[in-house]
Formats: structure tokens, sequence, C-alpha cells
């Protein structure tokens, strides 16, 4: 009987188990199926993404400096430009070089015909056939050519200089959008930090509230934090976008190219007085030195407009055959002269024609004393912006100390209960605004120094 009961336990606790064994085996099964389902999601998602990663071209601020160089349409147009100002001074060069040009000549005419209207010239009209060459040389013009050439080529001078201060612009507007992205990426960063932080913060006083340890007042303070940081983050996202199109814009590209930028070193501090920055801009600006050799060229355009007055002398020969002719012409032909115009009168043309020259030349000279004035003046606001710049380096550093101390005892208070999550809210916000100024600086700085070099013309 006890063998009996025995056995019967043992079956039966075996009809308990069994069910239990089919269970976890199916609860396992679905599992394994389940894994296998995620890897082959994960992996249908992952494989494009390896397969096809995206080009992104990595530069530093001198390979973007030198891309730019390259590839600016606008720097690409003012060097033609410069080199078609050098081609007006061989134009203009021409003039003392002999012309020479060949002629080809038949006449035919009835017999004893004359011109008898028209003309003063010989009215005699002889059948023949001739060709020959003419060549003309000016001998000289006393002045009038030589300050023409020398107009053209310091014009030519001018153009070179002013193509060299459209470098100074395309290499500024560089400097400018790759900080810019720098500074874009930072501020994102941060934003994206802030969303994060604040998402924490409010999961964890939902959950305060839904355990009645806080109130909705604080659940709502918490969520517009959250919203305000959501919105910097669309901003720093939108900011971040642009600057990549005025880094694109400022390479020469029609469109954004996605840029992996390096970081730069900060350059040193500004100089304690400006003094002598100005006088290094006032010697090295392109646009100075431009505006110098255009007020030259004006002076000297003046000289010959000048010199229209004075004779001028050339000499004129030809030379040819006459295979077919009919008497009294022979079978060849040789002649050579001398010619001087002397100007007696022409309604006053040359002299208007030096006096505007003379006023031009004066106007130069004033839009250039103008500009030397305006580069002082621009040397010392870019010098007070980077000095400016340089000093809020160390006051955003200690400002980001004292915010994070601040938040830090906030949330300290918070969690005892010693304040209002208005005090919380504050205080994030404080860090928030103090991690963009710190990041912000840097990058600010970098431009501003680079404002100051373009201001001295020293930007390369």
């Amino acid at each position: 009987m006890f063998e009996s009961s025995r056995g019967d336990r043992e079956e039966s606790t075996k009809r308990a188990n069994s069910p239990v064994r089919g269970e976890g085996s199916s609860v396992f099964q679905c599992c394994a199926v389940l894994c296998i389902v995620v890897f082959a999601l994960g992996l249908a998602e992952t494989v494009p993404a390896q397969t096809a990663p995206p080009q992104t071209l990595q530069l530093s601020l001198q390979d973007a400096e030198a891309l730019a160089l390259r590839n600016h349409p606008h720097l690409q147009a003012a060097t033609f430009n410069a080199q078609a100002a050098e081609q007006v001074t061989r134009e203009v060069k021409s003039v003392y070089l002999p012309t020479a040009g060949g002629s080809l000549t038949g006449a035919g005419a009835i017999s004893n015909s004359r011109i008898a209207a028209g003309a003063l010239n010989n009215p005699l009209i002889l059948n023949r056939y001739s060709n020959g060459v003419t060549v003309n040389q000016l001998i000289t013009d006393f002045g009038h050519t030589s300050n023409l050439v020398a107009s053209a080529r310091l014009g030519a001078k001018a153009a070179s200089e002013s193509a060299q201060q459209t470098a100074q612009d395309v290499l500024l507007a560089v400097n400018q959008a790759y900080f810019g992205i720098l500074r874009a990426d930072a501020v994102l960063k941060v934003a994206e930090e802030t969303v994060r932080a604040r998402q924490i913060l409010t999961d964890q006083v939902t959950t305060l509230e839904k355990n009645k340890l806080r109130s909705m007042l604080d659940v709502s303070f918490a969520e517009v934090n959250l919203s305000q940081a959501r919105l910097l983050l669309v901003q720093a996202q939108n900011d971040e976008k642009a600057a990549y199109a005025e880094l694109a814009n400022a390479l020469g590209f029609a469109n954004p190219q996605p840029f992996y930028l390096s970081d730069e070193p900060l350059p040193a501090a500004p100089p304690a007085d400006p003094t002598e920055l100005v006088a290094q801009a006032l010697q090295s600006r392109p646009d100075l030195a431009s505006a110098r050799f255009s007020h030259d060229a004006a002076l000297r355009y003046a000289r010959a407009e000048r010199d229209l007055w004075m004779p001028t002398i050339s000499a004129t020969g030809t030379a040819g055959l006459t295979p077919a002719y009919q008497a009294p012409l022979s079978d060849r032909y040789a002649a050579a002269g001398i010619n001087v115009n002397i100007p007696i009168f022409n309604g006053f043309l040359f002299s208007a024609r030096h006096q505007e020259a003379n006023l031009r030349a004066k106007a130069a000279d004033q839009d250039m004393r103008d500009l030397a004035d305006r580069i002082a003046r621009n040397v010392r606001t870019a010098w007070l912006d980077a000095r400016t710049a340089y000093q809020r380096l160390d006051v955003t550093a200690q400002l980001l100390r004292h915010a994070k101390l601040a938040l830090d005892l906030a949330q300290g208070r918070y969690k005892l209960g010693l304040s209002s999550i208005v005090e919380l809210s504050q205080a994030q916000l404080n860090l928030t605004q103090a991690q963009i100024a710190s990041t912000s600086a840097k990058y600010d700085y970098q431009i501003q120094y680079a404002v100051l070099s373009y201001q001295m013309g020293q930007l390369h």
C-alpha cells in the first residue's frame, strides 16, 4: 500500500512537471526566433550605411584657403581682369613699333577717260595691276605715347593689387565660415547635451509626481524647460546648416558639401597698442596700393592729354611691283616720306580733355586719402574687437565654472526639498548660456583675429 501510494505520487509529480518543461522550451524557442528577427532587421539597417558611407572632405584651415584661392569664381574674374589690364600696356606700346600692310590694286578704264568731278587729285586713270607694301613708323610725339604707356602700366599694377585684395576678401570669408562651422558644431553639442539633461530631469520629476512626491507645477516647469532646450536644438541645427552653406560659398562651390573640419590653435593675444598695426596696414593693404597706382596712372594720363598739343612726326615708305601696266607707268615703284602733324585749333577739345584728366587725378588723390583714413579706423576697430574677444575667453571660462557650481547646489537643494524647481530651472538656463558663451568665445576670437589680419592686409 505504501509502495502504491509512492508510485502514484511519482506519476503525479511527473505529470505536474511535464507542462512546465514544455512551457520553458516554447519560451526559449520564441526568444531565439525574436533574437534572430531583431538581428536580421538590424543587419538590414546597418548594411546600407556601411556600403554607402557619405563622402566627407576633411579640411584644415590652410587646405580650405588653398582650395578657395584655386576655385573661387570672384577671384578668378579679378585675376583675368588683371591679366587683361596687362594687355592694355602692350596695346599702347604698339605705337612704338612700325606697321606694315600689303596692297593689291587693279584698275581699268576706257581710253582717254578722266574723272571730271568730285576730287582735286590727278583725274587720270591708267590700266594696271600692282602689288606692294607700305610701312609707317612713328618717330616722336614728344611724350604723348610714353605717358600713355606709363599710365597703362600703372593701371595694370592697380588691377593686380585689386586682384590681391579680392584674394584677401576670399580668405576672410573662408576664415569666418570655417570658424563659424566650428562654433555652430560646438553650440549644437551644447544643445544636444541640454536636451538630454532636461529630458532626464523631466522623467525624474514626472516619476516623482506619479508617486505624489512632487506637484504638477514641477512637471510643467520641467516640460517647459525641455521645450526650450528643443527649440535651442532646432536653432542650433539650422545655424550649423547655414554655416556649411557659407563655407561652400566661400570655397566657390554651388552647393553645400560635407566637410570635416579640424580645430585650429588659438592665436596669440593682440598687441597692447594699435599704432604699429595701423602703420603696417597702410603699407600692406592691397586696395590702398591699388589706389596709389590708380592715382599715379591718372597723373600720367593727364600728362599724356597735355601732350596732345605737341607735333607728331612719322615716316612712311612704300614699294611694289606692277606686272601689268600701260605707259607711262613702270614695272616697279618705291617712295618714302616724313609727315609732321601740328595741331592748331580743334574747338578746345584738347584743353577740355586735359582739364578732365587733371580733375580725375585730383579725385583719385582724394579717394586714396579717404581709403587710408578708413583703413586706419577699421584697423583700430578690429583691434578693439579682437582685444574684447580675447578678454572674453577668461570671463566666459569663469562664468562656466560658476554656473556648474550653481547648478550642482541647486540640484542638491531641490533633491532635499529646500528649493523650488524655479531655482533649478534658472540654474539650468544659466549653465546652458554659460556653455554657449564659453564655446563661442574661442571661435569668436579666432574670427576677430582673422578680421584684424585682414584689415592689416596680412591674411594668408
